[in-house]
């Protein structure tokens, strides 16, 4: 069911896939312990390590992997990510659909060899199986009656011990690990237990986040906390959507007015005061295919208001109610949200309308939900162009929310999944980014900037650009 980057901050400790990043985003052996590809790209093998155990002792062989996926597929199940991330499965379709109990795609060929065939080639295949969608869980466990999630039974390095939900996660090493066995007896994640600065200057946390607020502060030479920042590119992008399906943004001309109306290296500066990078596209740097060259909007308040002038609406004054929706608690809207809709207003001269729901309701409901305008962001699950054009902007992905559709733009990226040559299928994703800019698909606002206080005494702590850290690699240097 998750889908959702704080939620897979526990799950990718708890349990464990067929495959998995090294540190330079490769994909490695996890589970699997080897792979092959027949030659027509279709056919995956996969060899399962025979050291693998659950939490309860329980071996795990290529049934559990089989099982795992038909769960995840099972309209029961109710997942809304089972189709974007193990969809390319001959077969998975029938089984979300409910025409089939068993992905035909996927053949237990004995204890410790999985077979899975793919409807075609694509170049992404094995990055999918890195997502949480895919990982081995213990059908046994999650088909008993009552609140399964209390009492988790995984495959991970660390076993779940404590979940007070809203107020704290506890993890304990598992001794059984197949990979490398933590030097963390325990980790325990405070929820909602304060500010994360005020935590960690009073000593109560080892790691904490840091944002804009504190910045200024901590990136002071002379901060006793300067040395213990790390900053780090994320593979990350915010933006504000536009629902295709709805007046004015119907009208390519509105849609391009709001575009430039907006000044992404003032909010930069002002709002996020350099803790993030300005977008002028999709793909955020350090994503294989990020493009140096794209021609992104420039900010043109003066060329804003000649395109409204050129549109079907022809003035400001004849566009119809806006509204725009955003996930949060108490009516608090970002401040970089603030910012976008104050340059919107002032520049165009329209008014915008806010409304706010809970933020799972947002993010799992959204096209229900759907207003004119949406404030999304969106963290690469794999370093893969594909992760974020396809799966945001694609006419057939779930996640498309504002209904996006081109044709140019399908058949670009129909043709860079499926071409081998790793240069040429960037190319063509970046034909598509460019694509998705000029039809003004969205307003990008900013890529994201992994910032993090980290203790002295804590080695090991890497986060990289996909934003989790193996925690099993972590360790307490003890003075």
């Amino acid at each position: 069911l998750s889908g959702d980057a704080t939620s897979h901050e526990y799950i990718m400790q708890i349990f464990s896939g067929l495959v998995k990043f090294d540190e330079n985003l490769e994909i490695m052996p996890d589970i699997a312990s080897s792979w092959d590809i027949s030659e027509c790209g279709r056919i995956y093998t996969f060899n399962i390590k025979q050291n693998v155990y659950y939490h309860n002792g329980k071996k795990l062989t290529a049934y559990d992997i089989k099982d795992s996926w038909e769960r995840a597929c099972n309209p029961a199940t109710g997942s809304q990510t089972a189709g974007l991330y193990l969809g390319d499965i001959q077969g998975a379709s029938n089984v979300i659909s409910g025409h089939s109990s068993s992905i035909s795609g996927v053949s237990v060929k004995n204890d410790y060899t999985l077979e899975v065939t793919i409807d075609e080639p694509k170049s992404y295949f094995l990055y999918k199986l890195a997502y949480p969608t895919a990982f081995a869980i213990d059908t046994q466990n999650t088909s008993s009656s009552g609140w399964w999630h209390s009492d988790i039974n995984g495959t991970g390095p660390f076993k779940l011990k404590i979940w007070q939900q809203g107020s704290r996660i506890e993890l304990e090493r598992n001794e059984n690990y197949y990979g490398k066995v933590a030097a963390l007896e325990k980790v325990v994640y405070h929820l909602w237990a304060g500010i994360p600065m005020d935590l960690y200057e009073t000593g109560r946390i080892d790691i904490a986040g840091v944002g804009a607020t504190y910045i200024d502060k901590i990136r002071d030479e002379q901060n006793m906390f300067y040395r213990e920042l790390t900053e780090e590119p994320a593979l990350s992008l915010m933006y504000i959507g536009f629902n295709f399906n709805k007046e004015p943004f119907n009208d390519p001309y509105v849609r391009q007015a709001f575009s430039l109306s907006v000044d992404r290296n003032k909010i930069i500066e002002l709002v996020y005061k350099d803790t993030a990078y300005p977008a002028d596209g999709v793909l955020p740097p350090g994503m294989p295919g990020f493009n140096h060259q794209l021609e992104g909007a420039t900010f043109n308040p003066d060329k804003a208001n000649e395109l409204i002038g050129t549109s079907s609406y022809g003035s400001v004054d004849n566009l119809p109610a806006i509204t725009l929706i955003t996930g949060g608690y108490g009516g608090s809207i970002s401040r970089e949200l603030q910012a976008v809709i104050y340059q919107l207003e002032k520049n165009l001269g329209v008014e915008i309308t806010v409304r706010q729901i809970e933020p799972n309701d947002f993010f799992y409901n959204l096209t229900d939900e759907l207003d004119e305008l949406f404030y999304y962001g969106w963290a690469a699950d794999y370093p893969h162009p594909q992760n974020f054009l396809e799966i945001l902007f694609s006419k057939d992905s779930s996640n498309n929310a504002g209904g996006y559709n081109n044709i140019r733009f399908e058949e670009l990226i129909y043709a860079a999944a499926r071409e081998q040559d790793t240069s040429l299928s960037m190319a063509l994703y970046q034909q598509a980014e460019q694509i998705l800019i000029e039809d003004s698909a969205l307003i990008p606002l900013s890529f994201g900037m992994n910032l993090v206080l980290v203790k002295p005494y804590v080695k090991g702590y890497n986060m990289g650009p996909l934003g989790v850290v193996p925690l099993n690699q972590v360790e307490i240097e003890v003075s």
